[in-house]
């Protein structure tokens, strides 16, 4: 008989007891395994809280001590062109582990370029089964994430969660807990019927990052002209079933043109509507790191 801790490989029989109890104590204690592609959780070098910064569209950035992880990051000025008004914010990571978390398969949120810089020669690609392959068609060291299977990524911990894209592709949203803070990332969601699962099952969460832009889309037909992505008032509707302590809007402020039309004073309709519904607003502009506190 053998326990098996990834490096740890204890055999009784060829060792002696006080060995054998030493690592079982070790076992007890909550060693974990680690998986090809996750990084080993390993005790914090540094017990700074989670930070969160916004990127450009539906990009977020991660910090927890050393290592960084990103969500639908975006630096191809090709993908949007003049269209995005956003800076688009480097992929810098630092020396820690380096981690990105994708929503779905689109282009401005699987952006192929951002995904390389931000992950270096060494990190790990989460994101749907189902866009695994082509992941790592691409080149990534990829780590599939079933619906409700948290992935250890050292000191955060990431879990895929249900969420419904406008074109009807496969697409989740991401819960990411770590530094004693856990955030919801929700890609380009539109409305969906599992709110109420996530938030009885994950909240409250210190910060839901929300689509607000509510786009009708023109490329597909016949044309619906109903909204594909949250509107401002589902955002806050959202915000207030996850029991999130702030709601920062991302994925808004894109030219409208024939095929794609943003709701008009997105962000203004937002705020209306949080002050009635009293849910925090933090509006963090590209670039900016979130303060926790409610502004705007």
């Amino acid at each position: 008989m053998s326990i098996d801790n990834g490096d740890l490989l204890v055999r009784p029989a060829r060792t002696g007891r006080r060995d054998f109890l030493r690592a079982a104590a070790v076992l007890s204690a909550g060693a974990v395994l680690s998986s090809p592609g996750v990084g080993r959780a390993t005790k914090p070098v540094d017990t700074a809280t989670l930070r969160a910064q916004r990127l450009a569209w539906a990009g977020v950035r991660l910090r927890l001590g050393q290592d960084t992880l990103f969500l639908d990051p975006l630096v191809d000025s090709t993908v949007w062109g003049a269209a995005l008004k956003d800076p688009l914010v480097p992929m810098d990571a630092g020396d820690g582990g380096r981690y990105v978390l994708v929503t779905h398969r689109h282009p401005d949120h699987f952006d192929r370029m951002a995904v390389r810089q931000a992950l270096g020669d060494t990190g790990t690609l989460v994101c749907p089964p189902d866009m695994a392959v082509t992941a790592a068609a691409s080149g990534f060291r990829v780590r599939p994430a079933p619906l409700y299977e948290p992935v250890l990524l050292n000191d955060f911990t990431a879990t895929a969660v249900p969420a419904e894209d406008g074109y009807g592709d496969t697409q989740v949203s991401w819960i990411v807990s770590g530094g004693g803070r856990r955030i919801i990332h929700c890609g380009d969601t539109l409305w969906h019927g599992s709110w109420w699962h996530i938030g009885r099952q994950f909240g409250p969460f210190d910060a839901a990052f929300l689509p607000i832009n509510g786009a009708r889309f023109g490329w597909r037909k016949p044309v619906s002209d109903v909204h594909g992505v949250l509107t401002p008032e589902q955002a806050v509707a959202a915000a207030v079933v996850l029991g999130a302590k702030l709601l920062v809007p991302i994925h808004y402020g894109v030219t409208s043109s024939e095929d794609y039309q943003e709701v008009p004073g997105a962000e203004a309709l937002l705020l209306a509507t949080a002050r009635k519904r009293k849910v925090n607003v933090e509006l963090a502009r590209p670039g900016e790191w979130l303060t926790w506190q409610a502004r705007g």
